[in-house]
């Protein structure tokens, strides 16, 4: 089963929501503000998806990343570390953050949903 971990008032998530939903894709929905995954699980996904870079997991245009100079930090930060962050506060995390298995995608484009998740 695919786990969608979005947030109810964000529209990338409510986009790539009702994508999933237009391509009978089923999900179960976590608000990631809410209840933000768990820290192993994050070191799980960010050390499976390193060759991404930790910056690909970041909300980097959201007030929190800003408001904590993220930008100058992340660089320099551990696995570890990032997601100790990301697992105590959500609105960290690039959304959505969708997984299945060994699959996983962070904000929402169309032709990379295609790829991935049909």
């Amino acid at each position: 089963m695919i786990n969608f971990y979005g947030y109810k008032r964000c529209s990338t998530s409510r986009s790539a929501q009702k994508w999933l939903q237009d391509h009978n894709v089923d999900f179960t929905f976590q608000d990631l503000v809410e209840q933000p995954p768990r820290k192993e699980d994050l070191v799980k996904w960010m050390t499976m998806h390193q060759d991404r870079g930790l910056k690909y997991f970041f909300n980097t245009h959201g007030q929190d990343y800003r408001k904590l100079n993220l930008k100058e930090r992340v660089p320099e930060m551990s696995i570890e570390e990032a997601a100790d962050m990301m697992s105590k506060n959500g609105k960290l995390i690039k959304r959505p953050l969708v997984v299945e298995g060994e699959k996983l995608t962070c904000g929402f484009k169309e032709d990379l949903y295609e790829k991935t998740w049909l």
